[in-house]
């Protein structure tokens, strides 16, 4: 159904999409360095899967309801952005527990799991510049001779999650790495607490300001 060369293009694209430092690996970084490893690869997984919702809604029309309408594409962005504003909040509030946490190590429930898996969905899901990118760029991969457009989009989507699951998870453990290193010391531990949590407000705040490019 997909052809080969169309996967391998679309793939190659992705790659060099997803390697270049963008908004995502800035949220990982945040995420590993404020609340730590484990956490921070949770969220890669939870933003892994709200792109590929993303996927899923432009193979059934999401995509181009985001290009045509500027209020839609608007609400998104917001929605993203004021969610990347709450997080980072909330890790400058308590950046001073960072050093109690870290010493007691972060316990395992299916609760915190669940929170933290939600919190990277959202991020992923409510990112507008990655629904444009995909509702551009996935349909020129697409054999419309072959029919079934939905499952070829789909199936080409599968490179994005992979292909950022496989990336992010790289920062999240060198920056779970530093977080060890900055754990030696309480004053340091909160200075990288308070700075993880600037950096989400900026990501935020950018997102907010940031126009469409059309």
């Amino acid at each position: 159904m997909v052809s080969s060369a169309h996967f391998a293009a679309f793939a190659a694209l992705v790659f060099l999409m997803v390697v270049v430092p963008g908004p995502s690996v800035l949220f990982t970084i945040s995420r590993a360095l404020t609340v730590g490893r484990r956490d921070a690869l949770l969220t890669v997984v939870g933003n892994a899967a709200g792109v590929y919702t993303q996927v899923v809604a432009v193979a059934f029309g999401l995509g181009v309801l985001v290009q045509g309408s500027a209020t839609v594409f608007t609400v998104i962005k917001l929605a993203g952005a004021g969610y990347l504003v709450y997080l980072g909040v909330q890790a400058v509030r308590h950046r001073h527990k960072l050093t109690d946490a870290f010493a007691a190590a972060v316990r395992t429930t299916p609760g915190r799991t669940r929170t933290v898996l939600r919190d990277g969905f959202v991020v992923g899901f409510a990112n507008p510049k990655s629904i444009v990118f995909l509702a551009a760029v996935l349909p020129q991969f697409v054999d419309q001779a072959a029919g079934r457009v939905p499952v070829q989009i789909m199936i080409l989507g599968l490179c994005l999650p992979v292909i950022a699951v496989l990336s992010d998870s790289v920062w999240a453990l060198v920056a779970g790495a530093a977080r060890t290193w900055f754990a030696r010391s309480p004053k340091r531990l909160e200075l990288i607490g308070g700075t993880g949590g600037l950096v989400m407000i900026g990501l935020g705040a950018g997102l907010a300001l940031a126009g469409r490019k059309d």
